[in-house]
């Protein structure tokens, strides 16, 4: 039942959210009632000033309508500087008036043949006719073939991210000032526009940087390392589960291939991306929720171990507690991944960690790293087994960083350039994680857990005596070299396999 409830979320959440999502490839329709419609940010590459043409960022596209429209509308390409204050004036109710406050700066900086003639060149009217080039392009070499418009984006000094908008606005030749796109039935304009760094009339483009925003360029070949670190590691984690049939061993392995899944499906999301600027992103969210669950599931495998489930004691206390911070916990995350999707912001150059949902998960990831802490030392302290031990000790460390990595990484992202900051969260997230499998994979390998892991338990009723013993006065406040003194312990069973007892010599 639980499974099945899981499942249902996950489905619900790609078919919610799927339309929800970039590509460089953009097919859509906007009406003209809609008054203002956002298309893309978009991260072009620094020029490089040895093969600029090569090197150039390139938007093209047809953009048409089956009807005949009285007067163009506009279809803006606009850096950050003149971005921010063209779209924040989009609210105004007034729309004549949010045209004017729009583009007060565009008017004189944007190139118009009447109106601005050393502006540059940012707006197109459309739609433009069908299967000629638009209006404002005067020179068809200067067009990417079968297309109708052309953008060539250059910037010796840095990357930058562009921003495309369709808004129902039009400029009046006469007064030179924009003005709302009046009529009484909307209209439909088709777009189907290509965005890419590099040229597209060169074959020699790179295939793995030419799709994608330059924020995202070379997260393709993280996930092929990670995705080949995977291909080995699951292999042996399957077959040490087949050779240990144990329950901590078991949620690992589900942990593992959960996240491996999740790896498996990101990629050819994006492998695909490469080749038609699309992709599947339904495919990417369900490896996204599937990333979720591997995270949430490795996290309550902590918790249990710290309880010393499984090592310590065969029975679990204060279960409801643990179980209900793990599903508050896991509840949160995927909050977190939906608040990102749908109420961030795309203009803002900020990740889902700065916001308030994900300062909340990083205080909440920290307090459950806290009690993680604390449940680990109170098990240690009634442990005397020095194999147990020192497993706790390592499992204990490789724990601590994988807790406390994201803080850490969340505060060092404030200062890292949003350019940059997807690629270098992605690398060390993935990284941290990686690493947390590795260790663990280590640690419960079947030839090492052996000796700790109590996979055959004693009856209750041996259970109670084993435990009044191990909190017995003299053994808890005694070292482990004054336990010499004891000269030897003899396991020695009755003819009934169940019982055991306990034999001093």
């Amino acid at each position: 039942m639980h499974k099945n409830h899981i499942l249902s979320v996950i489905i619900v959440l790609i078919y919610a959210f799927s339309e929800v999502g970039q590509c460089t490839h953009l097919k859509g329709t906007f009406k003209s009632n809609e008054f203002f419609k956002f298309l893309i940010k978009y991260g072009f590459q620094k020029t490089d000033p040895h093969q600029p043409e090569a090197s150039h960022g390139y938007i093209f596209g047809n953009i048409t309508s089956k009807s005949q429209l009285p007067f163009p509308i506009t279809f803006a390409v606009l850096d950050r500087m003149y971005f921010l204050d063209y779209y924040k004036n989009r609210v105004i109710n007034n729309r004549d008036k949010a045209c004017k406050r729009m583009f007060t700066k565009l008017k004189t900086r944007a190139y118009d043949e009447k109106c601005s003639v050393d502006g540059k060149d940012y707006l197109r009217r459309i739609p433009c006719p069908k299967g000629k080039l638009c209006s404002d392009e005067d020179n068809q070499w200067n067009v990417v073939k079968g297309h109708q418009f052309t953008y060539v984006i250059e910037d010796f000094k840095q990357p930058s991210f562009w921003y495309l908008s369709m808004v129902a606005c039009y400029l009046n030749t006469s007064t030179c000032e924009y003005q709302e796109y009046k009529t009484y039935t909307p209209y439909e304009i088709d777009y189907d526009i290509w965005l890419v760094n590099g040229n597209p009339n060169n074959s020699a483009f790179n295939t793995l940087t030419y799709q994608f925003s330059f924020d995202r360029q070379n997260t393709l070949e993280l996930y092929l390392v990670f995705w080949l670190c995977y291909m080995v590691l699951v292999p042996l984690q399957c077959h040490a589960v087949k050779t240990q049939k144990h329950p901590v061993t078991k949620l690992f392995t589900a942990s593992l291939l959960l996240d491996f899944m999740a790896l498996c499906l990101i990629l050819v999301h994006n492998l695909r991306y490469a080749l038609n600027g699309e992709g599947y992103p339904k495919i990417a969210m369900a490896g996204d929720i599937f990333d979720i669950l591997s995270r949430t599931s490795f996290m309550l495998l902590l918790l249990l171990l710290a309880k010393g489930w499984a090592v310590t004691r065969l029975e679990l206390t204060w279960k409801p507690l643990v179980f209900a911070i793990w599903l508050c916990y896991g509840i949160v995350h995927i909050l977190l991944y939906v608040w990102n999707l749908t109420e961030v912001d795309i203009i803002e150059d900020i990740d889902e960690y700065q916001t308030w949902p994900g300062w909340l998960i990083i205080v909440f990831r920290t307090l459950i790293m806290i009690w993680f802490l604390y449940e680990l030392r109170t098990t240690m302290l009634y442990e005397h087994n020095t194999q147990k031990l020192n497993f706790l000790l390592h499992f204990a460390a490789s724990s601590l960083v994988w807790f406390i990595y994201l803080p850490i990484l969340a505060l060092i992202a404030l200062h890292v350039s949003a350019l940059w900051r997807f690629k270098f969260l992605l690398g060390i997230t993935y990284s941290a994680d990686c690493f947390a499998y590795c260790v663990m994979a280590h640690l419960l390998w079947p030839t090492r857990s052996e000796q700790y892991f109590l996979l055959k338990g004693p009856s209750s009723a041996d259970l109670e005596e084993l435990d009044e013993f191990n909190e017995a006065p003299h053994i808890v406040n005694n070292s482990y070299t004054s336990m010499s003194s004891i000269n030897s312990f003899e396991i020695c069973k009755y003819d009934d396999p169940q019982k055991t007892k306990l034999i001093l010599d």
